[in-house]
């Protein structure tokens, strides 16, 4: 009977194991160039990270953050002592997250704006069906065999190289469509440009950071999906004054409290994270989707 006892127990053991989900991982290295007058280019990893029913694309610097911060945070919960974060941290240079919905790929950009003191995410629904020319021109990209293929999306013109050695129909950004994974992708003028460094299994993947996972209203994944146009009201209205929501409620007298163990007062962190948000918003001006020029007449 012990036998019996034991293969039920490594049978629940499989499937607690398989509970937990398997991501498999694509590196893109992007260059591209943060201001629209200016040739000098900035270099960034990219994660493209695709489970069964959907893929996320989003900057590599926070993930690859992530355990030595839950180590520096859990210290400090265990002392009671204030330790600012933003000194160890290396700020990413992208916040936005896609995210493609399989099968059907419905295509949700979000981004994290706060509102009074919880952060919130808010998206829109993309559904641009891209229009590809595949071309007969092949190349090899690193160690990816790849096929050569062109688009126009986002007011720029894009040249792709997909491989159908990796079967998936997905790509960076908000790309996808074509007979393979797109492993290089940039625009004509060189402002964006990825390619594909390399993949691996992640186990255990949660697509939750841990600072997100302990920041106020981070359930991570809620998303108020609004329409583009109002997405880009609010969310250009953000970047102007990240505190416009929080200002109001915070009072001279907690504003002039120190935080646990540190000379630091709430107030001169709000300072501090205003001018962070302020110079991370300010430091590129030359988006990956060119935006429309208003329409005459409108304000």
């Amino acid at each position: 009977n012990m036998k019996k006892l034991v293969s039920l127990f490594l049978l629940t053991f499989f499937f607690a194991m398989n509970a937990q989900e398997t991501a498999n991982r694509f590196f893109y290295e992007l260059n591209y160039k943060p201001k629209k007058d200016s040739a000098r280019t900035e270099k960034v990893m990219m994660v493209l990270d695709i489970t069964k029913e959907k893929s996320i694309y989003r900057d590599y610097t926070m993930i690859a953050q992530d355990s030595v911060l839950k180590i520096q945070v859990d210290a400090m919960q265990k002392s009671g002592v204030f330790k600012d974060l933003s000194k160890m941290v290396t700020m990413p240079k992208f916040s936005e997250k896609v995210y493609k919905f399989y099968p059907d790929m419905k295509v949700q950009y979000v981004e994290r704006i706060s509102s009074g003191f919880t952060p919130m995410n808010i998206g829109y629904n993309d559904d641009t069906k891209f229009n590809w020319k595949i071309l007969s021109e092949k190349a090899k990209i690193g160690s990816y065999n790849a096929q050569k293929a062109t688009t126009e999306f986002g007011g720029r013109k894009w040249n792709a190289w997909f491989s159908s050695d990796i079967p998936l129909q997905d790509g960076p950004y908000k790309f996808n469509g074509l007979p393979g994974l797109i492993v290089k992708i940039e625009d004509e003028g060189q402002n964006y440009s990825w390619e594909l460094k390399g993949n691996k299994k992640v186990e255990n993947f949660n697509e939750v950071t841990y600072l997100e996972s302990i920041s106020p209203g981070g359930n991570g994944g809620k998303v108020q999906e609004v329409s583009r146009e109002k997405f880009d009201k609010t969310f250009n209205d953000f970047k102007k004054d990240p505190f416009a929501s929080t200002r109001p409620l915070l009072k001279p007298e907690m504003l002039s409290q120190k935080m646990p163990g540190s000379d630091t007062t709430i107030g001169d962190m709000v300072k501090q994270q205003e001018k962070m948000l302020k110079d991370f918003y300010g430091a590129n001006n030359n988006p990956i989707e060119i935006p429309d020029p208003p329409a005459k007449g409108k304000k």
